[in-house]
């Protein structure tokens, strides 16, 4: 959801129930803002926006033994051939019905399960008795800002605010200028796509010396040309990753790092970068 001025108000996942219902998905600190900014654009629509937080837990499961675990609880039909990615429904796991969505916010192949919260610690439950084989594992919020990291995902109030636009933080793939249905920030992004971009989302990857938390400013031959927005230990790609915008045209971006030169300020120390690039260093799978 984009402001006037192009810029990303919100990141969520919208599921359609049927014809007239859907579930909206976001940030944990983000709902109470989020219903604000759906109903005071509703444009007199007849539209009912109710918070249900509260009726529903959420488990992610992750990994690339997440199907199998997933089945071992589940009586549905789990295969991809089945139930294909970025596709949701009902499904049992274990005594409860839950809507599952193949998502993962990790990289990695996964399901992301929306239980009526009663049922929650049951679902759970059932999912390590099962995973107790497969090495199953609770993760916390370090791992899983690696894990999204290194696969490129952005994060609202890091990569993503009200100040970026969906074409800066390389989401292009989220606007369909194509299709000709209007939005709010349709406009700006129009101007914006043929003014041409001043600044872009990149990739950095450092030296296993280098220990980045976020927020360093971003060097180019010894100058600040932009500011890391999260960082992390890449443990699939082996070494500190970097996400961050660089106050430069991509095509600007692009010479100047096969030039060479690109460096994060640590601590008033300069670590190069091996990698600059508009792709992640991890694909995933």
């Amino acid at each position: 959801m984009l402001n006037d001025a192009g810029g990303i108000e919100t990141d969520l996942t919208v599921f359609r129930l049927s014809e007239t219902a859907f579930m909206v998905v976001t940030g944990t600190g983000q709902a109470t803002k989020d219903a604000d900014w759906i109903r005071r654009h509703m444009n007199g629509e007849a539209v009912a926006v109710t918070d249900v937080t509260s009726a529903y837990a959420v488990l992610g499961v992750a990994g690339p033994r997440s199907e199998e675990l997933l089945q071992a609880v589940s009586s549905d039909a789990l295969s991809v051939a089945d139930f294909p990615r970025y596709r949701h429904r009902e499904i049992e796991a274990g005594y409860a019905l839950v809507r599952a969505a193949r998502l993962s916010y990790t990289g990695e192949a996964g399901f992301e399960l929306y239980i009526p919260t009663e049922f929650a610690a049951g679902v759970y439950d059932a999912l390590f008795e099962a995973g107790a084989a497969m090495g199953l594992t609770d993760i916390g919020t370090l791992a899983l800002t690696s894990l999204r990291v290194e696969r490129g995902f952005r994060a609202w109030g890091h990569e993503l605010s009200a100040a970026d636009t969906p074409f800066e933080a390389g989401l292009d793939h989220a606007v369909k200028l194509a299709k000709n249905v209007d939005f709010t920030g349709r406009d700006a992004l129009l101007r914006q796509r043929d003014a041409g971009l001043k600044r872009r989302h990149v990739f950095l990857t450092l030296g296993a010396a280098a220990y980045p938390i976020g927020s360093e400013p971003i060097l180019h031959d010894g100058q600040p040309v932009g500011q890391v927005t999260s960082a992390t230990f890449g443990h699939s790609v082996g070494g500190p990753v970097c996400m961050g915008y660089v106050e430069r045209p991509p095509a600007e971006i692009e010479a100047m790092a096969e030039a060479g030169g690109f460096a994060v300020d640590i601590a008033c120390e300069a670590h190069p970068a091996t990698r600059v690039s508009f792709d992640p260093p991890y694909a995933g799978t």
